[in-house]
């Protein structure tokens, strides 16, 4: 049996998904987290279909067509409608237009907690009776709160739901039927307190304090990360894996063959563990979004940015996105799929890989840590501020010569200010680190493996470097570089092997050099040719997953001249770098 969840974004949807289904998909307080339909199983009978949060069925938006076409085309078994208890007038419209399909239907009345803080009272009897639906009420983030609804879904069959009568009235007649609703079965007595989050929302949005303040809390992050806690941290690990971890490992193949000791401590470890002492300083990031997604401070950025992103042809519904590259340029631009207007989502294919996500941040860390250790956590910033200039510069451009210019309409709703646990902040930033890990046992260990063999074997067999498969490839190459500061093959091969994943640039360098790089990259890097290097790294083309995603959203054409255009900004941007940085250094 299938069973449908849908409902308005932010009404906790995904969250009883996950906790139905045993699941871990991305919860947020802020539309276009799904975007698409996920499937989970309650048992091996049932399977839960999680639908995008939507306003209404008029297949507007592509969330809309997307739940659309599933309870039109697929016939669930039962459509589970979530409502949010606190805002009853908003999320009954929905409600009214599912009534006009056959399918079987429920409504679970979620937040209940939220409504009673707010001194809603709600009349469950009464409003079953006027939707003809059984209501169940519900805490999603509570499983004490569950037990019935989910005993119901297991036992479920047609015949134990009331016939209700179809109808299919327009958006007026809507209206005034939730009008009597509200007016019959809704009390509000008012609150002598005043709202917490309209209090902090006269700080946060204020007119002059709103980017002040936007800023302020990006610089904690980034002092969090680099400097209080993530930074001190891998450096710890990084003690501890280069000072214990690699003397040990050596010591035990003592007795052992030089290629197996070469294999294991050059191939292995050192192109593992120069990836992996990054793992703290990526660990505070992720913990520090999450606490902001989940609090609700995220929705209302978008909000103070909407006006400033205009000036360059996007709404404040793709700074959404933009903040999600900042993790992961894939689901970033999966999320564009949110915005009703084209030319929107075909400009943000341009400006999201621009965002620097954390796949390039061990290439920072590293590289700041050796040639800018007393300003690293500026160069660092600087980075990330070039990136969102640059996409400003790219936005303004394509503006200038686009024909249909966006005029869409952004409309959000601001969540209340919460606290999100420390068990949900630890849970979810282990589940996005979870993707760093899958990375570091496939992806980077294959291909350290791969540079590993390339830089000891020729076609005649076993063979020192200069000599190598490797030596001859990255020679070819280096010659495009040298006017970047960067023309050696080490640093050619390692930006090839980066298309993979960027996070493998530092294992192929580790592999190359050794794992001693903080002391032997000064030897061929200088500052203004390692800011050059990390410039090119934030702008050139990105990783296979984020072209392959572009080529399933957009096409072969689409790739193919955004790999061409990153590759050529990159290049541009290095060169004017590194020569400003020469004549002021």
């Amino acid at each position: 049996m299938n069973y449908a969840l849908i409902g308005n974004p932010n009404v906790g949807k995904t969250t009883l998904f996950n906790i139905l289904t045993k699941s871990n998909q991305k919860v947020g307080n802020y539309p276009g987290v799904t975007v698409q339909k996920k499937i989970g199983n309650l048992n091996n009978n049932i399977k839960i279909i999680d639908l995008p949060g939507i306003y209404s069925l008029d297949s507007i938006s592509i969330e809309e067509t997307i739940s659309l076409d599933y309870i039109k085309n697929e016939n669930p078994d039962l459509i589970i409608n979530i409502l949010d208890a606190s805002n009853l007038y908003r999320n009954l419209f929905l409600t009214f237009k599912l009534k006009q399909f056959k399918t079987p239907m429920i409504i679970v009345l979620n937040m209940m907690d939220i409504a009673e803080k707010n001194n809603i009272k709600i009349d469950i009897d009464k409003l079953s009776s006027i939707l003809e639906c059984k209501i169940f009420t519900i805490n999603a983030n509570k499983k004490s709160t569950l037990s019935k609804f989910t005993s119901f879904l297991e036992k479920y069959s047609k015949d134990k739901l009331p016939n209700r009568k179809l109808s299919s009235l327009s958006s007026e007649e809507i209206y005034k039927n939730i009008d009597r609703i509200i007016s019959t079965c809704v009390k509000q007595e008012e609150c002598k307190q005043n709202n917490i989050s309209q209090i902090i929302d006269k700080i946060i949005l204020n007119k002059y304090l709103s980017i002040p303040i936007l800023i302020l809390i990006f610089y904690i992050i980034f002092k969090i990360t680099f400097s209080w806690v993530g930074g001190p941290l891998s450096d710890l690990l990084d003690e501890f894996i280069s000072g214990t971890a690699i003397p040990f490992v050596d010591n035990m193949l003592s007795s052992s063959s030089d290629l197996f000791r070469s294999f294991i401590l050059d191939g292995i470890i050192s192109g593992v563990a120069s990836v992996i002492v990054f793992l703290p300083i990526i660990l505070s990031m992720f913990v520090c979004l999450t606490f902001l997604e989940n609090c609700g401070y995220i929705a209302r950025a978008s909000v103070i940015v909407d006006k400033f992103m205009r000036c360059f042809g996007l709404s404040g519904k793709a700074f959404l996105p933009m903040v999600m590259s900042f993790g992961c340029t894939v689901p970033a631009i999966m999320a564009t799929r949110t915005f009703e207007n084209d030319n929107d989502r075909k400009t943000s294919i341009f400006l999201l890989p621009l965002m620097s996500c954390n796949a390039r941040l061990p290439v920072y860390i590293l590289f700041t840590s050796i040639f800018f250790k007393e300003h690293r956590e500026l160069v660092i910033l600087f980075l990330y501020l070039l990136g969102i200039i640059l996409s400003i510069i790219i936005g303004l451009i394509m503006k200038f010569f686009s024909n249909n210019p966006s005029s869409e309409i952004f409309i959000l709703e601001i969540p209340d200010y919460k606290l999100p646990s420390i068990t949900y902040i630890i849970k979810e930033s282990l589940n996005k680190i979870s993707s760093f890990f899958k990375k570091i046992g496939t992806l980077i260990f294959s291909i350290s493996i791969i540079v590993w063999f390339l830089s000891n074997f020729n076609i005649s067999g076993f063979c020192s470097i200069e000599d190598s498969f490797l030596y001859t490839i990255g020679t070819l190459l280096s010659k495009i570089f040298s006017i970047l500061g960067f023309g050696f093959w080490q640093a050619s091969v390692s930006l090839l092997t980066g298309l993979m994943a960027k996070e493998v640039i530092i294992s192929s360098m580790g592999v190359i050099f050794g794992s001693n790089l903080q002391a032997i990259l000064p030897s061929f890097f200088t500052p203004a040719s390692a800011l050059s290097f990390l410039v090119f790294v934030l702008i050139y083309t990105p990783c296979i997953s984020v072209l392959s995603t572009i080529k399933h959203e957009y096409g072969v054409k689409l790739m193919i001249i955004s790999s061409i255009y990153q590759f050529t900004l990159a290049y541009c941007v290095s060169f004017l770098v590194f020569n400003i940085f020469n004549l002021i250094w």
